[in-house]
């Protein structure tokens, strides 16, 4: 089968499309025919191996697992010892751990789901991770309420733009913090202000966030700090600050927030997503009531996968990345 694979950790320029063995699923797993996969900022820390304390993981000296990307939609090929309620020929969304830049990936089937009904495969591509992060932050971690003020940082992107209608579904006024050019889009998910991080920092209206949601920041924990109330709560989704060369940012979001909160009444909480079944049905059920509407921006075909790392590896796309099969 053809894939994107890598042989050594660095830029894009790594990522080689070639021929390669179509995986076997195993137990509790299931073999998809991918129809699309989504980009996330994840597939690009695979390639690049950085931060490096996820090498013992991912492998010290070059990938343990060469193919990239994590999101993917598709049909069921075959199914694994031991699975039930997956057949061939079901349509699914969700994620795999061999690479789902490739015609065939397989993926626990605790991990996928039934593609929602009415979402093209390129739009189901782009929410498991991205989608399964935003809910987990909204939900479980902040967990907003109705009447709240929410300020999702990075608004316009993957994970903000899940954010962002979940918030506002919960009953919460959102606020979203982007680039001019993404102002009109962020609104259009439900946002009731938007913040020009080029023209206004996120303290300069005082301490008025019950909840901030800050995807991939980079800002001072002492200036979030400022924008929330005497009791809010920070979640800090991901790693892309800068940071030390061993954690990266995640050195912010998992050692300095919880050392803040000790000493403050605010609640600063790093999050890193578990990927699960039940919130895929959950959002697949979202989806389906149009309570959410993936924003792809792009899509590119297998041989333009490393087009499309490179760009989500810059922080600028709009929405999401789609690689088509």
């Amino acid at each position: 089968m053809r894939a994107v694979v890598q042989d050594v950790y660095g830029d894009a320029g790594v990522l080689h499309l070639r021929d390669v063995d179509r995986p076997t699923p195993g137990p509790g797993e299931v073999l998809v025919r991918v129809v699309a996969a989504g980009v996330d900022p994840g597939v690009w820390h695979m390639m690049t191996g950085r931060p490096w304390a996820m090498r013992p993981v991912t492998g010290m000296r070059t990938p343990k697992i060469p193919v990239r990307g994590r999101d993917l939609a598709g049909v069921v090929e075959a199914v694994g010892p031991g699975v039930s309620g997956f057949q061939p020929g079901d349509e699914v969304y969700g994620t795999t751990s061999t690479g789902s830049f490739a015609e065939f990936a397989t993926a626990r089937a605790d991990r996928i789901a039934a593609k929602p009904a009415g979402v093209s495969f390129e739009q189901a591509a782009v929410v498991p991770v991205s989608g399964t992060t935003a809910l987990q932050a909204v939900r479980d971690v902040a967990r907003v309420r109705s009447g709240q003020r929410v300020l999702v940082i990075g608004a316009g992107g993957g994970i903000g733009s899940f954010a962002v209608p979940l918030a506002t579904e919960a009953g919460a006024e959102v606020t979203g913090v982007c680039s001019a050019g993404k102002a009109d889009l962020v609104r259009s998910l439900g946002a009731v202000d938007v913040l020009d991080y080029r023209t206004e920092e996120v303290d300069t209206r005082g301490p008025v966030f019950d909840v901030i949601i800050d995807v991939a920041g980079n800002r001072p924990l002492s200036l979030l700090r400022r924008a929330l109330t005497p009791r809010g709560t920070l979640v800090l989704v991901g790693g892309e600050a800068r940071g030390t060369a061993l954690l990266g940012g995640l050195s912010r979001s998992l050692i300095a927030a919880p050392l803040s909160s000790m000493f403050s009444g605010r609640r600063l909480v790093g999050l890193i997503a578990k990927e699960n079944a039940a919130d895929l049905r959950v959002l697949a059920d979202l989806l389906e009531k149009g309570t959410l509407r993936p924003c792809v921006e792009r899509t590119f075909p297998l041989s333009g996968a490393a087009e499309a790392v490179r760009l989500i590896g810059s922080g600028h796309s709009r929405g999401k990345l789609v690689v088509t099969v």
